[in-house]
């Protein structure tokens, strides 16, 4: 019956719930468990998890090696939770903002044998919502028993993982003129994902050819940068610099990819941000939190382009991944055009930090 959610929207529809505190049921072959978000989770809510079975938090392989956890899973831990511990003893495992006041927050027991692979997506889940990634994981008998019990949305983990996976698929929503600072011949191009994700923007000046390379940047929103004027990036300048650059020759392509933070998002970016005033840098405060290095998806400028008629770009860039994912991609970089704007005495240890770390071109 099509009036019944398909998976890309049930797991939209999980995304929310786990964001409000509400637990989603995952249903694996043979197997099922109830998982919520350790940052939303509540007493209440922790106490019928408990009534259920025998939780467990389970955290990513970065996090686990800031906490000295066993990850035995390979790419993250199933941390057991004492009986005596409290929804603040499992905030305090996902969040690393008190990590020095408190750096003991064991002995941590981590399971071993068994599978993960639901633990796993539901760390998938938390990070594609925006949350910290970990989760509290009890297992149940008949998963659909239970979500139909307490009105649960349920995620079959077969169907789930590809579009975990993959990149959701964007289609245009509209385009409208818009003359700006750069070139009064602007025009704001609108993506929707078909997954309930944000909307990603393309900002095309002049006229570009279709058949030539077009002079292009993928550029990752970032609010402070961007909209603030933090003086602790070069995104902001780096925006206005792109821009400025294909006003002067007439015509380009930005694509505004709403992936803040990395990837990762505002509110863990300004938990990153925290730690980094704790003395760790840039890379060292993702790990912290439980990231990657970076957990963006550069295939969405690719697929923007490729809607939009463009086969081929001259690439505003000090990022080398982006190369090599356009290029991966179908998009063939003709050029490589550096981009070095905005360095100021607050960013150098930032800057600094891309470069030994993440390999930028600075």
């Amino acid at each position: 019956m099509s009036l019944l959610p398909d998976i890309t929207e049930l797991l939209a529809r999980a995304h929310a719930d786990l964001r409000m505190g509400v637990p989603v049921v995952l249903q694996g072959e043979g197997e099922a468990a109830l998982a919520i978000a350790a940052e939303t989770l509540t007493p209440a809510r922790l106490a019928d998890l408990r009534g259920l079975g025998a939780p467990v938090v389970a955290i990513t392989a970065r996090r686990a090696e800031t906490l000295k956890a066993r990850a035995y899973d390979g790419d993250l831990a199933r941390i057991e939770l004492p009986r005596d511990a409290d929804g603040g003893w499992v905030r305090a495992l996902a969040d690393p903002a008190d990590d020095l006041i408190t750096p003991m927050k064991g002995p941590l027991t981590s399971q071993r044998g068994g599978g993960a692979a639901l633990h796993r997506m539901a760390i998938q889940l938390a990070k594609t919502a925006r949350l910290l990634p970990a989760v509290v994981v009890v297992a149940v008998e008949d998963g659909a028993a239970v979500a139909a019990q307490y009105g649960l949305t349920r995620i079959n983990h077969a169907l789930a993982a590809p579009h975990l996976r993959d990149a959701s698929p964007l289609h245009p929503v509209i385009h409208a003129r818009l003359p700006m600072d750069a070139a009064e011949a602007g025009r704001v191009h609108i993506f929707r994902p078909e997954n309930g994700g944000e909307e990603h923007y393309a900002i095309e000046i002049g006229r570009p050819d279709r058949d030539k390379p077009v002079l292009a940047r993928l550029h990752s929103a970032c609010f402070t940068g961007d909209v603030l004027g933090s003086l602790k990036c070069d995104c902001g300048p780096q925006l206005r610099g792109a821009l400025a650059q294909m006003g002067a020759e007439g015509a380009g392509v930005l694509l505004y990819l709403n992936q803040e933070g990395r990837g990762i998002g505002l509110a863990n970016k300004m938990r990153a941000y925290s730690l980094q005033d704790q003395g760790f840098d840039t890379v060292e405060a993702n790990h912290r939190l439980g990231f990657e290095d970076d957990e963006r998806d550069f295939r969405l400028g690719s697929d923007i382009l490729k809607r939009m008629g463009f086969r081929s770009v001259r690439l505003m860039t000090n990022n080398p991944a982006k190369i090599a994912m356009m290029e991966k991609t179908g998009i063939a970089v003709a050029e490589r055009v550096p981009l070095k704007v905005g360095h100021t005495a607050h960013n150098q240890n930032y800057l600094a930090t891309k470069a030994a770390k993440s390999g930028h071109l600075l």
